[in-house]
């Protein structure tokens, strides 16, 4: 373990315990918004446009309002005064982004199949989904564009015409003497993907409940958010409402994936709502309104080139991105390209460094974070470019990776950004150990002189990612409109218990459980001696949230400061009760020693709250806060590999295995990790392999619902195989990284890159995803001609 990394691994930080979480889920005690109901409430429904642009010609509520249970309906137009802003982007990356105003409602257009146009407010759900489809529209159809190359072609539809332009912004960056290194390169390779539309679907449908004190003009908002402290601030700007009148709750929450990292118009309609009619208000959506009106992820067009000598190793590298952004920009949809503009050089080590990136509006659901965000698309691209490499100088895809892999850290990378440690040999050579990959292509050498139809495949991705989302100076200079710091508070309690108040909002993740194991490790506590509080404006009225892979690396190293401060305080404290000097007290988790006599710290805490005998100038209690901001991104990286299956009769492609040894840094529970892996790997092969959003020219989504939209099950899915290495993180001193996004990260390059080995012998190398067994075979037949 790396000196600068200050914790001492014991007995609770890297025990796989059980999740404290757990117990309500299972028992069916979970507090989920969708649960919530008082006296007085009204229900909400969205009236949306089935065009994907539309002049709004005329809105008609009075047949609704004449419909039993009907309280109120309302236009665009009718609530426009509602409104002091537009719904919130807090990543214009450029100073000439064009930014377009996004009100809740829509006024003048529809810009995409979905778009709120009027909303109903009633006493039952029933009635208000049965009211909305009452409400009589005029629209006047205009022409639409879903693909952003199409967007940007003369004479395309623009999606907004104040803007003269379908170009959002264009973001480069050049580092070294790219053109020459391509000029004298002896080889080189040029390849474009297409990184397929995503829906998030989480388990949970996006909800909202506000509940309102009109006296005082204060309310409080239960959303399945996975952001509070940001959609608390974000709300007070949209509807002109104080900031400290409201407060937001998550309460349980059932998955995110980014997808409710988001400031939506149903949030920013309710708390309308509330404010004029006085009442409580509730919204859910339906899983096929989820479709259309919850964010989309991915969506872009790559085109990447590779400057290599003649052995192969890799010298420039050169990728032009464009973006889809959809119709509207949501909070961070721009910036998401951005995540990894600097990572398409993964974890090799390049001379010259060049990235482009236009971001363009089309006719869709509005596109922002994804499970990886970003990150997934530059592996993506450089993985299969990697092995697109090896084809063209006769190597492995090993040999090659092995041939350029950065060795010495901390790296700066060609893309200026500092990697704190890793050993990126070290987990391909682990990879290898599970993976005999002489008997597999023997095997795989085998079928192919049998004739048998069936051919196997093998795929890597040898992935570094930047997560955590900060520090703050690094998001002020992108231009990102928050910071990257977290909070945490520590309480020891009279009577022998600990109160955590964390900034962080899990919807998942696990932070009770390992929040309180770095509690417990550091402070002695048993684990259900502490409680631990988030999702609360209202109980921690600071944090910056969920996502991106910061929590353990951002709000846990916070938690560990914390719990300094409050070893320090007691130590301080210990010494006046024992009559000795502070350098004479020797602390292990929950004891202060002196020469003669020793306290702990739940004595002390007690002896803290009673003040009646502290030093000189000692506040009562024992409690603790810290703010952290990091001084770098955390860096997780690993090896993969994806062994396939393909039938060359039917184009099926079954996963037969999938290995991944990955590098978090140091785990505080690996039972968590695993699941945090699983989960990612699941999302990764489905992007490779099944889930597709598709439009049609007029901006119909064609898979609006899980009949057409194919999500994997269990089922489709084998029996992931998990190893790990640990290059401690030397930046905080819990050495943690990240581990959230790693398997969405890794797993669709390796995926597909396996299926290019299994049809390399059949013409195919090629292929864009999710490789569906009629796009295998269609792949096969063309080749064949």
């Amino acid at each position: 373990m790396s000196a600068q990394t200050e914790v001492a691994l014991g007995r609770i930080i890297g025990a796989p315990v059980q999740r404290k979480e757990d117990g309500k889920l299972l028992q069916g005690q979970a507090l989920w918004v969708d649960d919530m109901h008082v006296p007085g409430t009204v229900y909400l429904g969205v009236v949306r446009s089935p065009y994907a642009h539309a002049r709004i010609v005329e809105v008609d509520v009075a047949p609704a309002l004449a419909h039993a249970g009907v309280v109120a309906a309302w236009s665009g137009a009718d609530l426009a005064e509602e409104w002091a802003g537009s719904l919130p982007c807090a990543w214009l990356p450029t100073e000439d982004t064009r930014a377009p105003e996004h009100k809740p409602l829509a006024v003048d257009k529809a810009r995409y199949a979905g778009d709120a146009v009027a909303v109903v407010a009633a006493t039952s759900r029933a009635a208000a989904e049965d009211a909305a489809e009452l409400v009589e529209v005029e629209y006047e159809p205009l022409p639409a564009v879903v693909d952003p190359e199409a967007a940007l072609a003369d004479g395309a539809p623009l999606v907004h015409d104040e803007l003269g332009t379908n170009r959002c912004y264009t973001w480069s960056l050049e580092a070294g003497e790219v053109d020459r290194l391509f000029a004298e390169a002896a080889v080189t390779v040029s390849q474009r993907y297409r990184q397929n539309r995503l829906v998030p679907n989480a388990m949970e449908p996006r909800a909202v409940f506000v509940q309102t004190v009109p006296a005082t003009g204060e309310y409080t908002i239960w959303s399945t958010t996975q952001v509070p402290h940001i959609l608390r601030l974000t709300l007070s700007g949209v509807l002109g409402i104080p900031e400290a009148k409201l407060r937001v709750v998550a309460p349980d929450v059932g998955g995110g994936f980014g997808s409710k990292l988001d400031v939506y118009a149903e949030e920013a309609l309710a708390l309308a709502v509330a404010r004029r009619l006085g009442r409580p208000v509730r919204w859910t959506e339906t899983r096929s309104e989820g479709y259309l009106s919850t964010i989309h992820g991915r969506d872009q067009i790559q085109e990447i080139e590779l400057a290599a000598t003649a052995e192969g190793r890799i010298t420039a590298v050169r990728v032009r991105l464009l973006a889809s952004m959809g119709a509207y920009l949501q909070l961070v949809t721009p910036g998401i390209p951005l995540l990894g503009a600097r990572l398409y050089a993964g974890a090799y080590d390049v001379q010259g460094y060049s990235f482009r990136c236009d971001g363009v509006f089309t006719n869709t659901v509005p596109t922002d974070a994804y499970r990886g965000a970003g990150r997934p698309e530059a592996t993506y691209a450089i993985e299969r470019a990697v092995d697109a490499l090896a084809r063209a100088v006769g190597k492995d895809p090993v040999e090659i990776r092995r041939l350029n892999f950065i060795r010495e850290f901390p790296a700066t990378i060609a893309s200026g950004l500092t990697i704190d440690s890793g050993d990126y040999e070290a987990l391909l050579d682990r990879l290898l150990e599970h993976v005999d990959l002489p008997a597999f292509r023997g095997r795989q050498e085998a079928r192919r002189e049998a004739g048998d139809p069936k051919r196997l495949g093998i795929g890597f991705s040898t992935y570094v990612e930047m997560c955590g989302l900060a520090p703050s100076r690094i998001l002020g200079a992108s231009r990102y409109g928050a910071g990257g710091w977290d909070t945490a508070t520590i309480r020891c309690l009279p009577t022998g218990t600990v109160q955590v108040v964390t900034g962080t909002s899990p919807h998942g993740q696990g932070h009770e459980t390992a929040w309180a194991q770095i509690v417990a490790d550091r402070l002695g506590y048993e684990l259900d001696e502490i409680e631990v509080l988030h999702g609360d404006t209202a109980v921690a009225p600071l944090g910056m949230d969920t996502y991106g892979s910061r929590s353990l690396a951002v709000g846990g190293v916070a938690l560990y400061y914390a719990a300094e401060r409050i070893v320090e305080k007691a130590r301080t404290l210990a010494a006046y009760r024992l009559g000795v000097d502070e350098s004479e007290i020797e602390y292990v988790r929950g004891r202060f020693a002196g020469p003669d006599g020793s306290l702990t710290l739940k004595e002390l805490a007690l002896s803290a709250w009673t003040a009646h005998d502290l030093p000189e100038g000692m506040e009562p209690g024992l409690e603790a806060s810290y703010v952290y901001d990091p001084p770098n991104f955390s860096w997780p990286a690993g090896a993969h590999a994806a062994i396939v299956e393909v039938d060359t009769e039917t184009g099926a492609v079954e996963l037969e295995r999938y290995v991944a040894v990955d590098d978090v840094g140091v785990v505080v529970n690996p039972t968590i990790v695993d699941g945090q892996v699983h989960g990612g790997l699941a999302q990764g092969v489905a992007q490779a392999l099944y889930e597709e959003a598709v439009y049609d020219d007029a901006g119909n989504l064609l898979t609006a619902n899980m009949a057409t939209y194919l999500v994997p099950s269990a089922a489709e899915l084998p029996r992931f195989e998990l190893d790990r290495l640990e290059t401690p993180s030397p930046t905080n001193p819990l050495g943690v990284k990240g581990v959230g996004e790693t398997g969405a990260i890794a797993a669709p390059a390796a995926v597909m890159n396996a299926i290019a080995d299994a049809l390399a012998a059949d013409g195919v190398t090629d292929l864009d995803m999710p490789a569906t067994p009629e796009r295998v075979w269609r792949a096969l037949r063309e080749a064949r001609r």
